[in-house]
């Protein structure tokens, strides 16, 4: 809810509410000390939840941008915010990451207006594809990637497998 200044003068009189000035600059979000470029991560949301990933780099909006590699385990270059990652302490040496990854990379085409004639007609709607560019995009962070993972011993395997707790684990009371 927005707070209003008033003018002292009932609204019967022409009293108009007009809005404080906020003076706040919004700042660059930071990243917590224990993600760098190259830390593992652990998802916690989504559809890849549970999976590990590599974390390349903090965009500009303050998300961070994980891949799998998909290579190896299936989670394609994601903006996650860092509230939905557990870091771990494994890290993987990365070369320089392609400066073509940004947030603008990510953004999605609006949807046609349909106009009255089309409301009524039955919903052919088609499934989004994958573009061309962000498949290429993938395949070119994947080949910087993969060498890096490879590597480090076992680490293909810790990849691959998911993050699951049972009975007594508590996830405070573990070190990552």
């Amino acid at each position: 809810m927005r707070n209003f200044i008033s003018s002292g003068i009932n609204a019967e009189y022409g009293d108009t509410k007009k809005p404080l000035h906020n003076r706040r600059k919004p700042k660059p979000t930071k990243l917590r000390a224990s993600i760098t470029p190259g830390t593992v991560v652990i998802l916690l949301a989504g559809a890849h939840r549970g999976k590990r990933a590599v974390c390349l780099k903090q965009l500009p909006s303050g998300l961070l941008l994980v891949s799998g590699p998909y290579k190896i385990n299936g989670v394609p270059l994601r903006r996650v915010d860092q509230a939905y990652v557990i870091a771990t302490s494994t890290k993987v040496e990365l070369p320089a990451m392609p400066d073509s990854l940004t947030d603008s990379l990510f953004k999605r085409k609006p949807k046609p207006t349909k106009n009255e004639k089309e409301m009524f007609v039955e919903n052919t709607t088609e499934e989004p594809k994958i573009s061309a560019e962000r498949i290429a995009i993938q395949k070119e962070v994947d080949a910087l990637v993969v060498p890096a993972v490879k590597k480090v011993d076992m680490l293909q395997s810790y990849l691959r497998s998911r993050f699951t707790l049972s009975k007594g684990q508590f996830p405070h009371e573990m070190k990552f």
